[in-house]
Parts: structure tokens; C-alpha cells; sequence
């Protein structure tokens, strides 16, 4: 078995913190690949690739929705739902960089369509108007600490 430090690094990311899940997800990626990278134990998981949703968040954080959007429209042509695009945004968001009460508004907001798609309004337009909400939100927060 090989194994890269970012292989590692995704299985500790999607088990979050349950060691079975880890060792299931471990021997899936060892068993479809023989090598334990990242993007191969994203595949095997089917989850989106979080740098992927890094990227769309810190487009968000600066205010850029067609840049954000573009993000949310290749996972969701690849197949990716919308719970599962949710619930990857949500750790993401979690450990982001970013000032504490904008992550707190961020989870906020994630919380709330997560909610919503739980209920049956799955689709990309709940995703997009999030990715608009939080883009907005960003523009509130900078204009209130530094106004231009």
C-alpha cells in the first residue's frame, strides 16, 4: 500500500473523528486504487473534493458570485447532490480562515438550507441563493469593519 500525507488528510476529513470510518474508508481506497491519495479516497467516498468548495468560499468571502457559482456548477454536473454539496461546505466553512463572526453568519446561513434541502427542496437554485447570501454577507461585514 502507498500512501500520501493528503490521502491521510482525507480520510481523517471525512471520518471526522470516527476511526471505523476511517479504517472502512482506508481499506476501500487500498482495495479500488492500491494508492491512498486524496483524490482517490474522494472518489471512493463519493464526496466532493473540498478544495473545490475552499475555492468557491473564498470567492464568496470576496464578494465574487459568478466566480463561487462557477465552483457549484461543475460539482453539480458531476453528479454531486445537494446534501452532499451542503454538508462538505459546512466542514469546510468550519475550518476556513476567516473572521469568527463571519463564520458564525456563514454557518448560519449553512445551517438554514441545509434545513431546507433535509425538507425536500433540493435543488441548485438553493444552493446558488446561498452562495448569493453568503457573497452578500461578505460585502455587509467588510462595509461595517472598513467602510470604503
Amino acid at each position: 500500500m502507498t500512501k500520501t500525507e493528503d490521502g491521510l488528510e482525507a480520510l481523517v476529513f471525512i471520518a471526522e473523528g470516527d476511526m471505523r470510518q476511517a479504517i472502512n474508508n482506508l481499506q476501500a481506497t487500498v482495495a479500488g486504487f492500491g494508492l491512498v491519495n486524496a483524490d482517490n479516497v474522494f472518489k471512493v467516498c463519493d464526496q466532493p473534493h473540498p478544495v473545490v468548495l475552499k475555492r468557491m468560499v473564498k470567492h464568496c468571502v470576496e464578494g465574487e458570485y459568478d466566480s463561487a457559482y462557477m465552483h457549484l456548477e461543475s460539482l453539480w454536473s458531476l453528479g454531486y447532490s445537494a446534501l452532499d454539496i451542503i454538508g462538505t461546505l459546512f466542514r469546510v466553512v468550519k475550518t476556513y480562515e476567516m473572521s469568527e463572526y463571519l463564520k458564525l453568519e456563514y454557518l448560519k446561513s449553512i445551517g438554514f438550507v441545509h434545513m431546507r434541502i433535509t425538507e425536500g427542496v433540493s435543488s441548485i437554485v438553493q444552493l446558488s441563493g446561498l452562495l448569493a447570501s453568503l457573497s452578500r454577507q461578505s460585502g455587509r461585514i467588510e462595509n461595517i469593519i472598513a467602510p470604503r
